[in-house]
């Protein structure tokens, strides 16, 4: 796995609030969690009782929309499908629309929402939409 450090600054580059490296450590310490990285960016998931869950997917700004997401996410499915999952879930803020595409396009449906899920210091809260991929191929 990569570094805690490493994943913190990239986070930085991805998030307006991003998470510290002792915060990864502490995601990376607990069962079933694995990360998939390269240079400009990671994903970070878990794997546990039969279900995987997206934690978080960072992409630096200036490697966006060459397909990096997207190979990430895939290898974290196959990672996951490995790992036992038989279904992957992850929240998308509702105003997110091109992550939203991104895992529509990977097969992920809508299962439900969580009002108010994600806080903003400059906005009300965001609605989360959950989503959900079937792993039984």
């Amino acid at each position: 796995m990569p570094p805690p450090e490493v994943l913190a600054t990239l986070h930085a580059q991805a998030f307006d609030h991003p998470w510290s490296a002792a915060e990864f450590t502490a995601l990376l310490d607990s069962p079933g969690a694995f990360a998939i990285a390269q240079e400009e960016g990671f994903v970070l998931a878990r794997a546990i009782a039969g279900e995987a869950e997206i934690i978080t997917l960072a992409v630096a700004p200036a490697a966006r929309r060459q397909g990096l997401a997207t190979r990430l996410m895939e290898q974290a499915v196959v990672r996951a499908i490995a790992l036992g999952a038989e279904a992957m879930f992850l929240e998308v803020a509702e105003d997110n629309h091109a992550a939203a595409r991104l895992y529509a396009g990977l097969g992920f449906e809508i299962a439900g929402r969580r009002v108010g899920y994600y806080r903003r210091t400059d906005s009300p809260p965001i609605d989360a939409l959950v989503m959900r991929l079937s792993l039984n191929r």
